[in-house]
């Protein structure tokens, strides 16, 4: 049973302990000057309050030592602000290479929730201690938030695009999942639980968990197949379309002569608008997908084309053998 919410959250991330150190740090400096400055506000008041009506102020010179005290205190501080929330950012923002995929779809009012192994959940998540976990996200409708407060993590979900999010679990347990993003009117039963656990226990759980007997890549090869999506893109380069082989990661030249990154965001958007970026030597006779491929079979699809290679499929194409053989 999860216990009620407390003041302080508790510390379950590798992230965690520096966010609140931060955080603290922060709210110290501002209590340090908000008193100091209020104590000296009053003291002046007193100490140079007019006496009488002969009282005139005297005009002050200057003193260079006070100006440049003043000056060089606060961009010290903020200095050290500074650099240090620039670390934490970074290291929020960039995930592991070898982290663990998991894709997750917002929607009013629920978490839908894909392991690459196959295995779905509806508002939670399971994850293994000490793993790092990335979480690809996107929304169904309208904006979300997806927020664990015991990792220190959180991430608007938006529609249209992915946004991502990771984290590495240091403590087994439950913990609260909120959708931080008022989203309706049931905004606030948009909640879960992130259950971390043991890795041999996590293992077990995602053998008897209930998935579609394949993994995510695989669904999404069926769908490749389903949606005529073969007969074009050929793996051998001869295809009316081009070769998917080798694409995630990778620098695509288009027809106007831009070049883009083929991302998880470009693969999305070509299915669904297969118009909006021509690839150079192809002609635009791709339809559209959209309306026709939901958001989870979408991940799927991506899921699949990472399997193909390329710099951000290598990841994806060892859990798709895995699960393939019955690794998991």
């Amino acid at each position: 049973m999860l216990s009620s919410l407390p003041f302080v959250p508790p510390e379950a991330s590798s992230i965690a302990g520096d966010v609140d150190a931060l955080f603290f740090f922060l709210v110290a400096v501002s209590a340090f000057f908000a008193v100091l400055i209020g104590v000296l506000l009053v003291y002046f008041a007193v100490r140079y309050r007019r006496r009488s009506n002969q009282d005139r102020p005297h005009p002050i010179e200057g003193a260079l030592g006070l100006e440049l005290l003043w000056t060089i205190i606060p961009f010290g501080l903020s200095m050290v602000m500074f650099f240090w929330s620039a670390n934490v950012y970074t290291r929020i923002e960039r995930p592991p290479d070898d982290a663990m995929q998991v894709f997750v779809v917002g929607k009013q009012w629920m978490w839908k929730v894909q392991h690459m192994e196959g295995v779905r959940e509806i508002n939670a998540l399971h994850v293994p201690l000490g793993r790092a976990v990335k979480l690809t996200m996107t929304s169904e409708d309208v904006i979300h938030s997806f927020y664990v407060p015991a990792f220190r993590i959180k991430q608007d979900v938006l529609p249209g695009r992915y946004t991502t999010a990771w984290f590495k679990a240091t403590k087994i347990g439950k913990y609260h999942l909120f959708c931080a993003e008022y989203c309706g009117t049931l905004h606030s039963g948009m909640i879960g639980t992130v259950t971390v656990m043991e890795p041999s226990d996590y293992e077990a759980w995602l053998s008897g968990g209930k998935g579609s007997g394949q993994s995510l890549a695989s669904a999404g090869e069926q769908l490749f197949q389903q949606l005529g999506c073969v007969t074009c893109h050929r793996n051998d380069g001869q295809g009316r379309g081009p070769s998917l082989v080798q694409l995630p990661g990778k620098t695509v030249k288009l027809e106007d002569g831009r070049t883009v990154v083929a991302d998880e965001a470009y693969l999305r958007e070509s299915i669904l608008n297969s118009q909006a970026k021509i690839v150079a030597g192809y002609k635009p006779i791709m339809p559209t997908f959209k309306g026709l491929v939901s958001e989870e079979g979408l991940m799927q699809l991506i899921a699949y084309i990472k399997t193909l290679g390329g710099p951000e499929g290598a990841a994806a194409a060892s859990a798709s053998a895995a699960a393939s053989t019955g690794g998991h």
